[in-house]
């Protein structure tokens, strides 16, 4: 299939990329899943709370237990109270992490790739480099290119590139490898360089 390739001086040709990578049904339920594992994969996993047993509190009983017209109370500890202690805490070892077979998450990159594809939101370029680490050069370029909120994929992402990009606002620059179905989602556009477009097929195949 041939995917449009938009030149730096605005003219437009075409490349040829994989049917098998950029060309597959949207599978919302497969990306859903990804999408949903990959945040649960990055929460650390470190918020405690306290038992009735680990709070602070009086062992005196609140009240009489009968004849105030009250429900009765033991102590202030129980976790119906206001400050009292969690029935059931969370502890600080708490695993959220999800299994992800590499099938799924192969496919699921393909479909997003794929719709991004048709919705006109993958823009693939020859070459996206910059010759000083200047914010200035690369504003101007995604400018030029019509482009705001951007993830740029390329096959060479040098140092000069990183220090250009790292105080734009909404613009994320990562290599082939590093591509997450997050960041695919997030950004209104996704620019590719042509060199980059060889590599996911290859990592994707």
């Amino acid at each position: 299939m041939d995917i449009k390739l938009l030149n730096v001086d605005g003219s437009a040709s075409a490349v040829t990329a994989s049917e098998a990578v950029f060309g597959r049904e949207y599978n919302e339920a497969l990306i859903h899943q990804i999408v949903v594992a990959y945040q649960a994969n990055a929460r650390a996993g470190d918020r405690a709370q306290k038992t009735r047993r680990q709070v602070k509190h009086s062992t005196k009983k609140p009240w009489a237990q009968k004849g105030t017209g009250r429900a009765r109370a033991g102590m202030t500890s129980s976790p119906v109270w206001r400050g009292g202690g969690r029935a059931h805490p969370n502890s600080p070892d708490e695993n959220f992490s999800q299994k992800v077979n590499r099938k799924m998450q192969r496919a699921a990159l393909c479909s997003i790739y794929s719709q991004l594809v048709r919705d006109q939101r993958l823009v693939v370029v020859d070459t996206f480099a910059v010759a000083t680490p200047k914010t200035k050069e690369v504003a101007d370029k995604l400018k030029g290119l019509g482009l705001t909120s951007t993830l740029i994929i390329t096959d060479d992402f040098n140092e000069n590139l990183y220090l250009a990009t790292r105080n734009l606002i909404n613009v994320e620059v990562l290599e082939p490898k590093h591509v997450d179905p997050l960041s695919l989602l997030f950004y209104k556009k996704i620019v590719v360089t042509k060199g980059a477009v060889a590599q996911i097929e290859e990592i994707l195949s």
